[in-house]
This record gives structure tokens, sequence and C-alpha cells, in this order.
């Protein structure tokens, strides 16, 4: 696969070494030189310097053959308006695009670009470890709007009904009892230790929460 990765800070560095010890063909664009001495001494990828703005910059880079492009810079608009220009001109078939600031992250969704959103997904992180530390996360979709994550039965929701511990922003994945896991229904019944693995947004897992800390008959 070839992959141009737009700025070699510590994502675009470490990003470039995890595709080309992957085996990928991989060129990274920086405006500064000395950008690239992040790098380990065993890449062997293609380095351009130049503005990523500049369209024989981009071609030098084999924009033209392109299966992905990662705009990772510091800067929300040259990332956005570099997303767009693959995208659209030269259609690049996986386009991704950083974002910092949580208030510029509606641009990039109307661009329809793929954003990953490092400040909006590391501060629900931090929330839902403050929030709820008896409540596992296991995969992050997105920028954090949906999570699986996983969820130990207390001894007060013995033998009550799975659905009821669920709502409307949750969806039950699959209930592990005794080292072995099942698909379950919506009336499957609760066990102690059970862990529940479940698909929800932050709302979904803060109401599932609120419920499973007080006794089944009252939630």
């Amino acid at each position: 696969m070839k992959v141009i990765i737009v700025g070699c800070g510590r994502l675009g560095s470490e990003l470039a070494t995890r595709l080309f010890r992957r085996g990928h063909e991989v060129s990274v664009i920086d405006n500064i030189a000395a950008a690239f001495h992040t790098l380990p001494p065993n890449f062997h990828g293609r380095l351009i310097e130049g503005d990523a703005l500049n369209q024989d910059v981009l071609i030098r880079a084999g924009i033209g053959d392109a299966d992905a492009l990662a705009a990772v810079t510091s800067s929300d608009s040259l990332n956005l308006v570099i997303g767009h220009i693959a995208r659209t001109m030269y259609e690049v078939p996986n386009v991704i695009a950083r974002n910092y600031g949580p208030n510029c992250r509606v641009l990039f969704e109307i661009f329809g670009l793929q954003v990953i959103s490092s400040s909006s997904w590391g501060a629900q992180r931090v929330e839902e470890m403050i929030s709820h530390s008896d409540v596992r996360t296991v995969f992050s979709a997105g920028n954090g709007e949906v999570e699986i994550y996983e969820l130990a039965v207390p001894e007060g929701w013995n033998g009550h009904r799975l659905d009821s511990l669920m709502n409307e922003l949750s969806t039950p994945v699959a209930v592990t009892r005794a080292g072995r896991a099942f698909l379950p229904s919506s009336d499957t019944l609760l066990e102690t230790d059970d862990v529940v693995t479940i698909s929800a947004t932050f709302e979904g897992i803060e109401e599932i929460h609120r419920r499973v800390k007080q006794p089944a008959e009252e939630a």
C-alpha cells in the first residue's frame, strides 16, 4: 500500500515508522527538514521537504497513485485543506485528517473527512476513567462516539434480565460466563460475575453505570 503522511511530528513519525515496518511504501512530507530526524535510522521511506499545499510537492510524494493519505500536522486548517484536496482533486481512496481544536471538528465532518480528534477522544477517555472505574473500555469507534465496554455483573443483579440493564443508547454484544462467551438475548438472566460486553454511547454507559450501582429492583 502506498501511503503519504503530511507532517513529521511525533504522531507523523510514529505512524510512518509503523507503516514502513509493516512493509508499506511510505512518503513523508514536512516543510522543515529537521523534522525528519525524528524518524529511526532504518527508515527508508521517501522524504519530501516542502509545502504540502504545493502541487509539485504532492506529486513528488506520489499522490497520483496513493492508496491513503494522513494529514497529521499541528494545524487544523492545513490538515483540513490537504485532506480535501487529496480526496476531491486526486481521489485518494482513504484520507484521514488530524483535528486539534474541538470547535473545528465540525468542519472536517462537513467536508466528509475521516477525522482523528485527539483532544476530544482523550478528554472523554479520562472522563470515563474518572467516572467509571468499574467499567473497562475495550474498543473505541470513530472518536469515541460509540465504544465497547466490559462490565462485571454485581451480586445485586444476579438472576435479573439483561434487558432491564440496557437502555436505548446501548446494545448488548456478548456475555462471558465461567470463561465462555455467548450471544445473549433480551431475556438472558444475569449471574454474579458475568462479564457483559456492551456497545454504547457515553450517555448510554452513564445510565447503565447508574443502574448497576443500585439493586435491580430499584433501577
